[in-house]
C-alpha cells in the first residue's frame, strides 16, 4: 500500500531483533502498534493523523520487517513493550500518545506498566485480556485448541477457531477471499509467529492492575461500537470495571481503524489532544 503522505522508513537494532519502523508527520508524537497487525493496515490512519501529529508506526518483532534472530523464540507483551519503548527513544520525540489495538493494546498496558515516562496518553483498543473474565479456562482451552489446529497443518481452521473464540463473523465468501488466497512468505512468516510464538503469551497476559490504578489519568480504554458481545468487548468492559473508568466508544467494531480511519481518527484526536 502506498502511502498518501511522505513516510520514513528505517530499522533499529534491538536486543533479539531488528524493528521495522515508519514515521510521518510532525508534531505531538502518536505511536500505534499492533500484534500481530504489522504497520500496513494501520497506514490510512497513520496518513490521516500525519496532518498535525509525528506518527510512528511499526512491525512488531516475528512479523514482515521486524525480524528476530531467532524466529523460534517466543514473544511476550514485555518484550514487545521494551521494542516500542525503544523506537520512542530512538525517535527522541516521545512522551507519546499510544494507540494500541487487539494485541498491541496489551503492548500498550504492558508499557505503561514498564515505561510510564514515555507515555502521554495510552489508548487500549479493544484489548483480549483473557485473564480478567470468569470464563478464561475455557478461553485458554479455546486458545490451545487454535494452536494445535495450526500445528496439525490446518491453517485455515486456526484462523475460523481464532475468529470464532473472537467473536468475529465473516460471510464465508469473505473469509475465504481475505485468508483463502495464495500467501506470500512474509505472510506466511507472520501467522507462524503468530500461532506458534505469540498468541499463547499475549493471550494468557495479566496486567498488573494496582500498577494501572496508578495510571488511569492517561488511560482510556476504547471499545468499538460495533463490537457488543465480542469477547474483545468483554475483556475491555472488564478492565475497564477493575479500573473504575469509563470505557470510550470508537467508531466501527474491532477493526475500526481500518472500517472507517476518518471517523477513528477523529475521536482518537478527541481523547489524545
Amino acid at each position: 500500500m502506498t502511502s498518501s503522505v511522505p513516510v520514513t522508513s528505517g530499522t533499529l537494532a534491538v536486543p533479539g531483533a531488528r524493528l521495522y519502523y515508519e514515521l510521518r508527520g510532525s508534531g505531538p508524537l502518536v505511536a500505534i502498534v499492533g500484534a500481530p497487525m504489522h504497520s500496513a493496515p494501520f497506514a490510512p490512519l497513520a496518513d490521516l493523523l500525519a496532518a498535525d501529529h509525528r506518527v510512528l508506526t511499526m512491525d512488531p518483532r516475528g512479523h514482515f520487517g521486524s525480524v528476530p534472530d531467532d524466529p523460534d523464540a517466543d514473544s511476550s507483551p514485555r518484550q514487545r513493550a521494551d521494542d516500542l519503548a525503544a523506537l520512542i527513544r530512538h525517535v527522541d520525540a516521545g512522551p507519546a500518545a499510544v494507540l494500541g489495538s487487539s494485541g498491541g493494546a496489551v503492548t500498550t498496558l504492558a508499557l505503561l506498566q514498564a515505561h510510564q515516562e514515555l507515555v502521554r496518553t495510552a489508548v487500549a483498543h479493544e484489548p483480549p485480556l483473557a485473564q480478567l473474565l470468569d470464563d478464561r479456562e475455557q478461553q485458554s482451552a479455546a486458545n490451545e485448541e487454535t494452536i494445535a489446529t495450526y500445528e496439525s497443518g490446518d491453517t485455515l481452521g486456526a484462523v475460523r477457531r481464532f475468529m470464532a473464540n473472537a467473536g468475529l463473523v465473516m460471510p464465508e465468501e469473505v473469509f475465504l477471499q481475505v485468508f483463502g488466497g495464495e500467501k506470500s512468505p512474509e505472510e506466511v512468516g507472520s501467522e507462524r509467529f503468530f500461532y506458534l510464538h505469540e498468541l499463547r503469551g499475549t493471550a494468557g497476559w495479566a496486567p498488573d492492575l494496582d500498577a494501572l490504578r496508578a495510571t488511569t489519568d492517561r488511560l482510556v480504554i476504547g471499545i468499538g461500537e460495533a463490537s457488543a458481545g465480542q469477547f474483545c468487548d468483554r475483556t475491555s468492559r472488564a478492565l475497564a470495571t477493575e479500573l473504575k473508568i469509563e470505557p470510550v466508544v470508537f467508531p466501527g467494531g474491532h477493526g475500526g481503524f481500518m472500517e472507517n480511519p476518518a471517523a477513528f481518527a477523529d475521536r482518537l484526536r478527541e481523547v489524545i489532544d
